[in-house]
């Protein structure tokens, strides 16, 4: 088992918290916190630039100048 640990919100976050919960059927508080996280760290479709697929640039070892 993880270990466990308190954290203390005002009573807006809290009522935030469980509306997020309701509507995400979380199990936990902290699979709700979970799930915002990631959701906050998802790169949107539009931030992927016009060729998603394109593999990242990697430059070639003759593409110097000496």
């Amino acid at each position: 088992m993880s270990a466990r640990t308190s954290i203390q919100l005002d009573r807006s976050t809290k009522e935030l918290l469980d509306r997020v919960k309701k509507e995400t059927k979380a199990k936990s508080y902290a699979e709700a916190i979970r799930l915002l996280a990631k959701e906050a760290t998802r790169l949107n479709e539009s931030e992927l630039g016009s060729l998603p697929k394109l593999r990242s640039f990697r430059r070639d070892k003759h593409d110097r100048f000496d």
